[in-house]
């Protein structure tokens, strides 16, 4: 699993292999003049390599060195400096340098564990460890890094002076970490954090189909053939009349969805089971069946359930992160049966408590509350 091996080769040292017999050949001149000091003792020669090219030549000895290495901006982002868009524009700048050499373009391969990588002058420290957190968003807070609006963002949450969660978070000097995907300013539930890059664009392509499960409070008793449009897939975002391509209007049909009641009455609770994430799908969704959506909390992520109070967070297990891998490799992952208690709809008040149990009645509620 990513993130849990080390580097076992020795820096200043590389493998070569000739006539069947393996030996160590040191990096760097060894035959400086000694009238002349050496500025770059030490300091193994750059080796890099274009997209589509190997730095260790060709056969079995090229395939060996080639695993070893990366696309810059990539060790970078593993390193915590920056998201690996961010990285980019950092090399573009010209402040990475390595082996003393300055780097400003993109597309060059190093290996994170030989070469002397600095940015701004500072020595690249090696890839961070890959951290992954369950956290529990509150309404109110913006699923990115920085708002320009100044609002609060999940960032806050995670941050070591955090004063919302019970203990201090992650994110700061020890670890850079990023949401998967996004929930909307006003709604709530689990949200992933993490360092690691690869799993989280994995999670997020809509052709691994990771099931994600909301709990959705809709405005008024939608009939029960809008509720089928919705199960069977439905227009969104048709798109506004200048917007044509090909003489038709822009649409986009929703892939099938999972839809639940889990509680009756004039403004019932829905289970929706959704295999993608579009900008504000479940919204647009129940509203063209003509239903506005008053609250939504996302409970389910591939086999996670949410299992932490508002504002608060946990590290995942291994078992877990094996379970989102899978996941998002299109395999399936069976989630435990028993909700936990932040997946769960609270006990209505007592006023509401008979017509709820009049409404669940009429139509099976999985929470029978």
């Amino acid at each position: 699993m990513r993130g849990f091996r080390g580097q076992k080769d020795e820096v200043g040292m590389t493998k070569a292999i000739a006539g069947g017999a393996e030996k160590q050949i040191p990096f760097g001149n060894d035959k400086q003049g000694k009238d002349k000091p050496n500025q770059n003792a030490g300091v193994p020669p750059l080796r890099s390599a274009p997209v589509g090219m190997t730095a260790g030549g060709a056969g079995s000895q090229g395939n060996d060195n080639a695993a070893k290495l990366e696309r810059l901006q990539k060790i970078l982002a593993a390193a915590g400096i920056a998201s690996r868009r961010k990285a980019e524009e950092i090399i573009l700048a010209g402040r990475v340098q390595v082996n003393g050499t300055t780097i400003a373009e993109l597309g060059t391969k190093h290996d994170p564990g030989r070469d002397h990588i600095r940015v701004d002058g500072k020595l690249l420290k090696g890839p961070e460890r890959q951290r992954y957190y369950m956290l529990n968003k509150p309404r109110g807070y913006v699923t990115t890094l920085d708002d320009p609006q100044k609002r609060a963002t999940v960032m806050d949450l995670m941050g070591r002076d955090s004063k919302h969660g019970a203990k201090a978070g992650p994110h700061g000097d020890r670890v850079r970490l990023y949401p998967v995907g996004r929930l909307d300013y006003l709604s709530e539930g689990l949200l992933l954090m993490t360092n690691d890059g690869e799993l989280a664009n994995s999670l997020s392509k809509a052709a691994a189909g990771v099931e994600k499960t909301y709990l959705v409070k809709v405005s008024g008793v939608p009939p029960d053939a809008g509720l089928e449009q919705i199960r069977r897939g439905i227009v969104i975002d048709r798109g506004r009349l200048d917007e044509v391509r090909a003489g038709r209007r822009d649409r986009i049909v929703t892939a099938p969805a999972k839809v639940e009641m889990v509680r009756g009455g004039d403004n019932p609770w829905y289970e929706v089971t959704l295999t993608e994430g579009r900008n504000r799908q479940l919204r647009k969704m129940f509203e063209e069946i003509g239903h506005h959506v008053e609250k939504i909390r996302r409970i389910g992520y591939g086999a996670l359930r949410l299992d932490v109070p508002p504002g608060e967070f946990r590290e995942l297990t291994m078992g877990e992160v094996m379970a989102l891998e899978r996941a998002a490799k299109g395999k399936k992952v069976v989630p435990k049966k028993k909700l936990p208690e932040f997946a769960q709809l609270k006990r209505p008040a007592k006023k509401a408590l008979r017509a709820v149990l009049d409404a669940s009645r009429k139509g099976k509620s999985r929470y029978g509350r």
